[in-house]
């Protein structure tokens, strides 16, 4: 029987399903429409007649986000529950996928038909329209009475923080970042705010065109104000349920893409007190003493800010699951290992205890981060303390040269694990000292699907990290030799995968052709090259 706690639920929402199915609509045109009342899903009419099935409704928010489609009645983790961090994770070079699951977003040989990308942004944008039900379904519900308008403001915060998280996947997928143009009026993404549940807003929403990735960015800022404003601080389900700090958290990621620095300090520091050793006034937030504590207890820690949750009966599935793709130990796939292109990295020290939260086999060297592969119950992670913490590090190194505060918050990330921290002067100057946060980055999110929202926002300045899709290990020429910590180099032969330079069309993924064939806009409006 199926655990009927607020997250753990498959609890969805029906809606009026057109004749074509495509990402505009929410329903995921599974053979489980058909039913005519199952007994996990409400419809849109029901949902909202009552406060217990008001809060059943927002749930399916987060299911859509924590286990979409795939191929129509699959579940693989789409967008959130595992394949935002494999997805994040392969299109860098620190991860290495070894087989076929991942192996078109590895080798960047996507195209608008392709499975890794089609559905990314399918499910991507079934979130949004369930967020979008929600949010109109609770304004009904608190003007006729049912819920007091704090209760409904709370839930159109969960709805609109869920709605700008997947809006900002979207953006680093599907568009150039913000600083690909001086002032940001290349394309972005749609940005759906109303939901599409009726013939007639169908009809609407096929005429929508892209927001230019500065409106797109404003009007996702707009949902995190929001959420900060009317979200709660704490609550029983800290870390998998929406709060203030992850709002904030998430405005301090944002910003990060919008090289609005002082804008990152501003949000950062309502999470930041304290010297050396931090703490957020918001939230309780802090460092755990180990790197492993938030993947060894996803559910209690103090340093997870938000994840989504997976169960036993809940989950990405053996063919998605973080448990059965990354991990070597007792019953996993292990189908995507640590690359060593970063395990060798000169600016890793070997006897970090980073390099602990692995399980080593006679082929590679893999993440521990998620040690569930029987039941697959490991949670997927979103925002941590942490990277808070080197959020406005860079952006203070990026406003003040050789700034004492950044190597500060540098140090605390990186001294729990090594004793090896930096000194000014040994990062002599202020190129320096951003390269050491972001090679810091590297290691602390390694396995945690940042990687390439990072090479996505660095890219275009081409200074701190690769000037496009970085050069990558082929699995076909691996060697497990190959995996010498710290020693500075890779055997060249094993780097058979060229880089892509920025300019490449292939360095953003297309709009889906399904997209493209159900909305005319979108067609005259495809990424170039596809």
């Amino acid at each position: 029987m199926k655990n009927k706690s607020f997250i753990k639920n498959k609890l969805k929402l029906a809606l009026l399903a057109p004749t074509v199915c495509f990402s505009l609509v929410l329903t995921s045109c599974d053979k489980e429409v058909t039913e005519l009342a199952p007994y996990d899903r409400l419809t849109e009419e029901s949902a909202f007649t009552k406060p217990e099935r008001i809060e059943l409704a927002v749930a399916g928010v987060y299911d859509a986000a924590q286990s979409g489609f795939y191929a129509g009645t699959a579940v693989r983790g789409y967008p959130f529950g595992a394949a935002h961090v494999e997805q994040g994770d392969v299109r860098g070079e620190d991860m290495l996928n070894l087989e076929a699951f991942y192996a078109i977003t590895y080798g960047s040989s996507y195209n608008a038909a392709t499975a890794n990308n089609v559905y990314h942004f399918e499910t991507l944008y079934a979130v949004v329209n369930k967020a979008n039900i929600v949010i109109e379904g609770v304004e009904k519900a608190v003007a006729d009475g049912l819920i007091t308008a704090e209760v409904g403001n709370a839930y159109i915060g969960e709805a609109r923080f869920l709605r700008a998280l997947s809006h900002h996947e979207l953006l680093v997928h599907f568009a150039r970042p913000y600083n690909h143009t001086a002032d940001a009026s290349h394309m972005g993404v749609p940005y759906r705010t109303l939901p599409v549940n009726t013939p007639a807003r169908v009809e609407e929403a096929r005429k929508q065109g892209r927001d230019s990735v500065k409106d797109a960015y404003a009007k996702l800022l707009e949902d995190l104000n929001y959420a900060e404003e009317f979200l709660p601080a704490t609550r029983t389900k800290q870390i998998s349920r929406a709060t203030k700090g992850a709002a904030i958290a998430l405005k301090t990621r944002v910003k990060l893409h919008m090289r609005d620095w002082a804008g990152v300090v501003t949000e950062g520091n309502k999470l930041i007190s304290g010297v050396d050793s931090y703490t957020s006034p918001i939230g309780n937030y802090k460092l755990t003493a180990s790197p492993e504590t938030p993947f060894a207890n996803n559910s209690t820690n103090t340093e997870s800010i938000f994840s989504f949750e997976n169960t036993s009966n809940d989950n990405a599935s053996v063919n998605g699951s973080l448990g059965q793709m990354y991990n070597a130990g007792t019953g996993g796939r292990a189908l995507v290992s640590i690359s060593p292109i970063i395990w060798n990295a000169s600016f890793w020290p070997a006897d970090d205890t980073r390099r602990n939260i692995t399980v080593s086999t006679a082929r590679a060297i893999y993440s521990n981060k998620y040690r569930d592969a029987a039941t697959q119950s490991d949670w997927s992670p979103i925002m941590r303390y942490a990277e808070v913490l080197l959020n406005v590090a860079e952006a203070e190194a990026r406003l003040n040269p050789m700034s004492t505060r950044a190597l500060s918050l540098l140090n605390a990330v990186r001294g729990r694990s090594t004793g090896q921290t930096y000194s000014l002067s040994s990062l002599l100057n202020q190129d320096a000292l951003i390269q050491a946060i972001i090679n810091e980055r590297r290691i602390e999110f390694l396995g945690e699907g940042l990687r390439w929202k990072d090479i996505h926002r660095l890219a275009k300045e081409g200074k701190y990290g690769p000037a496009g899709i970085p050069a990558k290990v082929a699995s076909a020429n691996l060697k497990r030799e190959d995996f010498v910590a710290a020693s500075g180099s890779v055997r060249s032969a094993a780097v058979a995968l060229p880089a892509i330079p920025y300019e490449d069309f292939r360095f953003i993924w297309p709009i889906p052709l399904s997209e493209i064939n159900s909305n005319p806009v979108l067609a005259q409006q495809q990424n170039p090259g596809y």
